[in-house]
């Protein structure tokens, strides 16, 4: 009886708890559950130290049982991105004990969530939600293009799909099912001979043969591009396997490596000795050796001036003469060193050399077809474009022109003047259109029935 009369004060201490009969009977109930559990001697003593946590979890569990129910507070509402996310989250970190704090900060400090953006008076949210909204709508993209690449009637069956989450874009270990069913109106399971099937819905079949059509209208303006990021390479040659794997982020076609070979005097398909197709240049054109900073300056040179800066530390009781002094002013302005240059014959860590750098990457992002781009395709052609590993510090310089978006794992670099301020894209391409009205009928769950297929 002083056993349970000791629990019934170590209840009414951890918890808040006046002693009561349901105090009594939690713990009776732990004492039946574990005989061999005994309460540390210095909280009997009353003496101020930390409980046991688990023994408090048990006692608070059997008392949670007996007592009735406290209604629970409204639900917080959804952060609009994933660094919103991150910011509620570390908002919770002195409420909870100092194990799970522990847990936690190093799950935010962690490269798959830590922003690449650390300073958030720096961020803009606009432009993170475009990100998240990649993200919702990866298994859609990913598995269109898997699913198109498949002969017809484009189908696969359930137990394969399930394997192939990379593929097809949902989380491993996740069901297929629940990711398609998320998108009735493009996806859709059928029964061959008694095996289901994943397949595409006749919506979603009309939708291809459109994307098909759009393909087909802008192929001279993708070839044109094509010809521009040769252009702008070392030895105006790429891998063909790099421009498939970035051929979503330019625009191209899912057969574009096949369809070169229909362009001879534009490009050769040539075979390295390790047996690698790569894309070299036909000829060369100077007049689409033209950057597109180049294109602006002529329109507006004000604003191009200042968008981007080049600063050397130096103080001005240094002693300079007009050479010097002219040197070092134009190390810090215009002109930028033009990205169709041989950028090899530079001397690196130079500020001439930076500025050819950033200005490659700033011509590689206004031929992507919605002006943005992971630094993962950046740097896949890293020694094509004669990228350095400090290309982050050099972007990060530029927040007039460029602005960084996602995690320090995977993050996206944006042109800023390619959008306004509530994150949308000024001039749109009309794939990127396509695929707006693609994620629209995404979102849906249900059509109006008086509506055909043709008037979607």
């Amino acid at each position: 009886m002083r056993r349970i009369e000791r629990r019934e004060v170590a209840v009414s201490r951890l918890g808040g708890l006046a002693p009561d009969p349901t105090a009594v009977l939690a713990s009776r109930f732990v004492r039946s559950t574990d005989q061999n559990e005994t309460l540390s001697p210095q909280l009997l003593r009353g003496r101020r130290r930390r409980p046991n946590l688990s023994m408090a979890r048990r006692l608070f569990s059997a008392a949670r049982a007996l007592v009735p129910p406290v209604p629970a507070p409204a639900p917080a509402p959804v952060p609009a991105s994933s660094s919103a996310a991150a910011e509620a989250a570390a908002s919770l970190l002195p409420l909870l004990p100092c194990k799970r704090r522990k847990k936690l900060l190093k799950k935010l400090n962690s490269p798959r969530i830590a922003p690449i953006e650390p300073e958030a008076d720096r961020r803009v949210p606009a432009l993170d939600a475009v990100l998240d909204r990649d993200a919702a709508f990866r298994f859609l993209s990913r598995a269109r293009s898997f699913m198109a690449s498949l002969p017809p009637p484009h189908r696969i069956p359930l137990a394969e799909a399930g394997k192939l989450y990379r593929e097809l874009g949902f989380p491993r270990g996740r069901s297929v099912s629940r990711a398609a069913a998320r998108h009735p109106l493009l996806f859709t399971r059928t029964t061959v001979g008694s095996v289901p099937h994943l397949a595409f819905t006749p919506l979603m079949c009309s939708l291809l043969e459109e994307e098909r059509r759009v393909h087909e209208e802008l192929l001279p303006a993708r070839v044109l591009a094509v010809r521009k990021l040769l252009m702008l390479t070392a030895h105006r040659r790429l891998p063909l396997a790099k421009l498939h794997h970035c051929r979503a982020v330019l625009g191209l076609p899912d057969d574009f490596r096949d369809r070169v070979r229909d362009y001879p005097d534009d490009f050769r398909v040539a075979v390295d000795p390790d047996g690698l197709h790569v894309l070299e240049l036909a000829h060369w054109d100077p007049a689409l050796a033209v950057s597109a900073l180049e294109h602006d300056f002529m329109v507006d040179e004000r604003r191009v001036r200042r968008t981007f800066r080049f600063s050397v530390p130096h103080r001005r009781s240094m002693p300079l003469d007009g050479e010097e002094a002219e040197r070092l002013d134009a190390a810090t302005t215009f002109p930028l060193v033009s990205p169709y240059t041989n950028g090899a014959l530079l001397r690196p860590w130079t500020p001439e050399a930076e500025k050819y750098r950033v200005g490659v990457v700033h011509e590689f992002l206004s031929l992507t077809l919605e002006k943005r781009a992971l630094i993962h395709h950046v740097f896949e052609f890293k020694e094509e474009l004669g990228l350095t590993r400090h290309m982050y510090q050099s972007l990060r310089k530029q927040t007039r022109a460029f602005y960084l978006a996602g995690t320090e794992m995977n993050w996206a670099v944006f042109l800023r003047d390619a959008y306004d301020d509530d994150g949308v894209l000024r001039d749109k391409d009309p794939l990127v259109l396509f695929n707006e009205k693609l994620q629209g009928y995404a979102c849906m769950t249900g059509m109006d029935p008086r509506r055909s297929i043709a008037e979607c």
